[in-house]
Formats: C-alpha cells, structure tokens, sequence
C-alpha cells in the first residue's frame, strides 16, 4: 500500500454502496472487502495493515474469530478505529479497544426512524390482531370477524424503556395515535425527557402503568436479563411487551411463562438470543407474538442512512477529526499520540466533531 494511504477493512456482510461510493471520493482512502469465510488468512494480512476496522454490528451476523476483541486487536497494529455498522457494537469489546488507543464509533441515530415505525407497526399488529387473522385466513375457514377482535391503541399508556434516538421517535408516533407516553432513562434529566416528549417514571412504576412497554436501550451489564420473571409479573395484565433493542436484555424463559400464565395480552420480538431463533422456539407458537429477525432497522433508507453516516464519519477520522458519534472519549488522548506515530500527521488541535 503506498505511503499515507489509509485502509478500511469491512467483512462481506451486505451494506449499501454509499459507503464506497463516500469513502471512494478520498484519494488517500482505500475501502477493502474480505471474505467471512474462506480464506482467513488474506483477511488476517488485510487486517494487520488496516487503519479502521467497519465492523457488523450483528452478534449471529459476524464469525466470533472477527470479533473487535482483544486477540483481533493485538493482530492490528496500526488499528486506529473500530466502526460499528449500527448504533449497537455487541460484536467490539470497548474495554479492550481503549486500553489499545482505538477509537469506537457508531452510527446512533441512522436507523432511528425505521426502529420507531417497526415499533409503532408491532404495537398496532398485536394490539389489532393483523398477523394473527392473516395466518388464520390463510389456513382455516369457520371462524367469525369477532373472533379476532382486536383492541385500538389510542388512549393507552406506552412505557419506553431508553429515551434516545429510536425512544424520541417512538414517542412523536405515539402521541400522534393518541397514546400518553411515559419513559425511563437513568442518564437523563426529567426535564429532558419532557422534552423528548415524555413524562418521566421509575422503571417499576412504568411497568405497572403501561399498556405497552417497548424497550430502545443498549444492552450492557446494567440491562442484561433486566426484563426477568419479576419484571414481567409487574407489568399490568393483559399489557403488551416489545422490544426491538437486543436480545438478552429480556429472559425469553420468562417471558414465555408470561405469555402462557396469559399475564401478558402479547408481544412483539424483534431481537433473540440467537438469530434467526430456531424454528422450534417456543415463543414461535403463540398466536399473539409477532417475530421477526432483527429486521426493525433494515430498511432501504436505514441501510443507505448508516452506510453514509460510517463513511463521512471514518473519512473524518482518517482526515484527523474526532467523531460525533465516540463511544470511548475517553481514549483520545492516547489515540491522538498513536495516529500521529502511525500516519505521520497530527490530529487536529480542538477540533470539532466531523459530520
């Protein structure tokens, strides 16, 4: 590779074209794809000469061996940045990437409106009963329009558990349908909450309130297995439980003993402890369950949305801005040393977050 040239290595995971189209207008970038499976060892000799790892955000998605981990990182001598092709980066380990001065970035916020609508769409098919009479339809006759009577949900109480990007806009749809909105986030204010658009609550008394909880928070030490048999107990009968956040953050043992005790009305599932859930899974046999495979952010536009928001993003960083969207700030100042060693230039004293 010539000198001051820099590499982007990304797995053959789909992505929009955006991406080489953005990062292919550098003349100093070079974007490269390297097979999942295959011939590792052409990936590993890619990787070792790379500056910015775009990885998949995906768990189920990415072989283990290509996780953002520490062996990777010791492999990576010249890694200055680690991207994560969505808002959540379950397949880096961040400790792992500061204690090495590499910078973690996302693209938080690029989805977000196609993460509310599937929410909204999830909330709407359970409470109406949409999916259900469709399989019904097309299976058996005999059965009356009453029999699938649904419920609006206009008036109800919605429960958002993580008030961010998604959880904002979850809360402009909901109140456009009529629904009162309530949220919980340890890392806002009331008043900011009241303006995202939402009454602030206790986790436990959110629980109790809403006739819908729809979770949008990452999954990390403080969340995981936070929808638990407990939990579920206190949400109200015949509530309706979505989340389109990650799998793990709700027992999905529990969450099925909530939906055969008839405790809870329904439940739309987004994400799994494994994806695709296999097609034996329980959860898969209730009529009111809606399932789909971590789809809620697959759009056309999300897609196009995060390609272009990782792209502009790593050209910044390449070019010695600092990110807008940094999970470890913290890192900087040995990640600033460490770029200057590995491409000769300095990065760029106060300067702003790139866009």
């Amino acid at each position: 590779m010539p000198p001051n040239r820099k590499l982007v290595v990304r797995f053959d995971v789909w992505y929009d074209p955006s991406m080489a189209e953005r990062l292919g207008r550098e003349p100093d970038i070079e974007l490269r794809t390297c097979a999942r499976k295959g011939d590792d060892d052409k990936a590993w000799s890619a990787l070792a000469r790379a500056h910015a790892y775009q990885i998949s955000s995906a768990k189920d998605e990415l072989p283990g061996h290509w996780f953002a981990n520490r062996e990777l990182l010791a492999r990576c001598p010249n890694l200055l940045c680690v991207s994560a092709s969505g808002a959540g980066y379950d397949t880096v380990d961040v400790a792992a990437c500061t204690e090495a001065g590499v910078l973690v970035v996302n693209q938080a916020g690029a989805n977000a409106q196609s993460v509310a609508e599937a929410t909204l769409g999830f909330m709407l098919d359970v409470s109406r009963r949409i999916s259900e009479c469709d399989r019904r339809l097309r299976r058996e006759r005999g059965f009356s329009r009453e029999d699938v009577m649904g419920r609006e949900i206009g008036g109800k109480v919605l429960g958002i558990v993580g008030i961010g990007h998604i959880g904002t806009r979850v809360a402009a749809l909901a109140r456009a349908f009529g629904l009162e909105v309530l949220a919980c986030d340890p890392y806002l204010t009331e008043e900011e909450i009241a303006r995202r658009g939402a009454r602030s609550a206790g986790f436990e008394q959110l629980l109790e309130r809403s006739d819908f909880v729809s979770l949008h928070c990452p999954r990390d030490r403080d969340t995981l297995k936070m929808m638990d048999a407990r939990a579920f107990a206190r949400m109200k009968p015949g509530a309706v439980f979505v989340t389109t956040a990650r799998g793990g953050i709700h027992d999905e043992t529990a969450l099925l003993d909530a939906l055969r005790s008839g405790h809870l009305g329904g439940a739309g599932i987004d994400v799994w402890d494994v994806e695709p859930p296999p097609l034996d899974h329980p959860l898969l046999r209730f009529e009111n369950l809606v399932a789909t495979f971590h789809t809620a952010g697959v759009t056309h536009e999300a897609r196009r949305n995060t390609a272009s928001y990782a792209a502009e993003q790593l050209a910044g960083i390449l070019k010695g801005g600092r990110p807008p969207r940094l999970i470890n700030p913290e890192v900087w100042p040995v990640y600033a040393k460490r770029f200057e060693a590995i491409l000769g230039t300095h990065v760029r004293p106060d300067s702003p977050d790139v866009e």
